[in-house]
């Protein structure tokens, strides 16, 4: 991630930043955050993840997002756009920003160096505001190991580290995966 703006600014301030750019940007709380392009390693497992979320997810009322949905938690002053979605049923948007998502179900972030540490404790605090929110995925791009966080309760969740071998449990949307699938490149090569 690049360096924050040096003064707070609005919500609406933020969306005129972000809309007037070729870059998308973050917002927390009046700062606002220029996202990085990632590497060809982070936007395999991306397209891999979302390609066999809409295959498992295939003839059910579920929609499928990409990195460029943007997220709305209103609880805590967040506009984010996570790197995979999915939102079971259908999709509500915010009353103040009609390209942003409010209801997602599972919010996939792949770590890359620059944003593990966000991604691992302010985003998910963040995120896990959302009422809708039922998993929480974190996937390593360095090595195949997955942190799968479940909302088991009002205010509770569990955290649960898959490796290589293992398969993964989506269960709000009743998906099963292997980790390796996730690291599968085009070729069919498991990569990572």
């Amino acid at each position: 991630m690049a360096e924050p703006a040096s003064r707070r600014v609005t919500y609406g301030e933020y969306l005129a930043i972000d809309d007037a750019s070729e870059l998308r940007h973050e917002y927390a709380s009046g700062i606002v955050v220029a996202m990085a392009g990632g590497t060809v390693e982070h936007v395999r497992i991306i397209g891999q993840v979302q390609f066999l979320l809409r295959l498992a997810l295939a003839g059910k009322s579920c929609a499928v997002l990409a990195s460029d949905a943007r997220v709305r938690v209103r609880a805590a002053d967040r506009a984010a756009y996570p790197d995979v979605l999915v939102i079971g049923g259908e999709i509500h948007k915010d009353a103040d920003d009609p390209h942003a998502i409010v209801n997602p179900t599972v919010l996939i972030e792949v770590l890359s160096d620059s944003t593990a540490a966000v991604d691992r404790e302010d985003k998910n605090a963040d995120y896990r505001r959302l009422s809708s929110l039922r998993e929480y995925l974190l996937i390593s791009q360095r090595e195949r190991r997955v942190e799968l966080y479940r909302r088991t309760g009002p205010r509770r969740w569990t955290l649960e580290e898959l490796i290589s071998g293992e398969r993964l449990q989506l269960t709000s949307l009743e998906v099963d995966l292997a980790v390796d699938e996730l690291y599968r490149d085009d070729l069919g090569t498991i990569v990572g």
